[in-house]
């Protein structure tokens, strides 16, 4: 039976940031979640950041209200943004990490030191029935944290990877890709769901999707920048084509 491609979370964080630039309500982050699910989006992700410099607490109620397919809301691990996600009861939580000072997110979660604190945090979730998925690495160590944690998803930050694809750095992105790999392989031994994010365009998001293992890739700045040329829907479709190509390798 041929494999379906991994799922298209599409993030709209960039929408409200342009809207959030000269204020007031346009563009509608809400009315992209929209769009993008029309096109094929399989979910929306959405990151409530402490300063609220894109989304907005009103975007994330709207959000749940108003889409239909799933919500991901993405959040650092404090009792502020906990009640809210409570509050909202989206599909998924990804535990964040996050600096007031970064442009967009670095790394992934420090899982290892902030076993214990992040522990109560995954609990109330999962007892409200909400998934809970781990922003991480792909190291061997944070894996096995994410394990003890009963975390059913770890999202794998693939930045480095795409920056080193970028900067034209072929032996660092060779690195940087093995880890991923033996970290998709090693979290799903372990009955983890694999899925990828941050710095994907249309050829790594193709590389990726021919990991069998990976179910989902949440992809936001890059479709986002593309939907300004092209639109958001063409954007939407060639991504998905993309990742159903690569899939198409892993048969």
């Amino acid at each position: 039976m041929p494999l379906s491609p991994p799922r298209l979370g599409v993030n709209i964080d960039h929408v409200a940031t342009v809207r959030n630039a000269r204020g007031g309500t346009l563009p509608d982050p809400v009315r992209a979640a929209l769009v993008a699910i029309e096109a094929g989006a399989d979910g929306i992700t959405a990151h409530l950041r402490e300063d609220r410099r894109h989304i907005r607490d009103a975007d994330m109620e709207r959000l749940k209200a108003e889409i239909s397919k799933p919500l991901n809301f993405e959040m650092a691990a404090t009792d502020e943004m906990l009640a809210i996600a409570l509050r909202v009861k989206p599909h998924a939580v990804c535990l964040v990490p996050e600096k007031r000072e970064e442009r967009t997110t670095e790394g992934g979660l420090d899982v290892v030191s902030g076993e214990a604190h992040l522990k109560p945090y995954i609990a109330r979730l999962n007892d409200a029935g909400i998934r809970v998925s781990l922003f991480i690495a792909a190291d061997p160590a944070a894996i096995d944290v994410a394990h003890r944690l009963k975390a059913p998803v770890v999202e794998f930050h693939s930045g480095s990877w795409c920056d080193a694809i970028t900067d034209g750095h072929k032996q660092q992105a060779d690195a940087e890709y093995a880890r991923i790999v033996a970290g998709v392989a090693q979290a799903a031994a372990l009955g983890i769901e694999p899925h990828i994010g941050h710095g994907l365009d249309y050829a790594t998001a193709e590389i990726v999707s021919a990991l069998p293992q990976v179910a989902e890739l949440n992809i936001g700045h890059f479709l986002i920048g593309e939907a300004v040329f092209v639109g958001l829907p063409q954007a939407i479709r060639t991504m998905k084509a993309a990742m159903a190509a690569g899939r198409a390798r892993a048969q």
